[in-house]
């Protein structure tokens, strides 16, 4: 398994940056290569994107989703991928979002791609096109504030 960890700061409030970021199917928004998330349950998405040039779908379990601090999932089918998102208030206004990604490359063009660091320029993009797309916004687009743990949901209570 590979890992990634890329950190980016962002002037907005830490509940403004998580509550964007729960609103999986606006990814494609500021995603290179995501074309769909689909959000299916309150902890179960279904992903469409282009990786190294090939379609690929799969699915994904958020295992872990607690309001203003992080969120992390798993995927159940496809290649193996799981991850982080984690949000800090460096001061008022302004948040670290660090997104931390392990992944299995699958096939020769993924394991060239991740060696070149190409993964790796695709996370720092993304989190740079989601600074800019919040930023520029200055407001989420919508927000979910429940909790999950060990993939049981706890309520969205807002």
């Amino acid at each position: 398994m590979a890992t990634i960890e890329k950190s980016i700061t962002i002037d907005v409030p830490i509940r403004v940056a998580y509550n964007q970021w729960t609103q999986f199917e606006e990814f494609p928004r500021f995603m290179e290569g995501v074309k769909r998330v689909e959000q299916r349950t309150d902890n179960r998405l279904y992903w469409e994107a282009e990786i190294a040039g090939k379609d690929e779908v799969w699915d994904a379990v958020i295992t872990e989703q607690i309001p203003d601090r992080r969120i992390a999932w798993t995927n159940t089918t496809g290649a193996k991928n799981a991850g982080t998102v984690s949000f800090e208030e460096e001061s008022p206004g302004v948040t670290r979002v660090t997104l931390q990604i392990e992944y299995e490359p699958d096939g020769l063009v993924e394991n060239v791609g991740s060696a070149l660091g190409m993964v790796d320029r695709r996370v720092e993009g993304d989190l740079d096109r989601f600074k800019k797309f919040i930023q520029g916004r200055g407001r989420e687009t919508g927000a979910w504030r429940g909790e999950i743990h060990d993939q049981h949901v706890e309520g969205p209570g807002l």
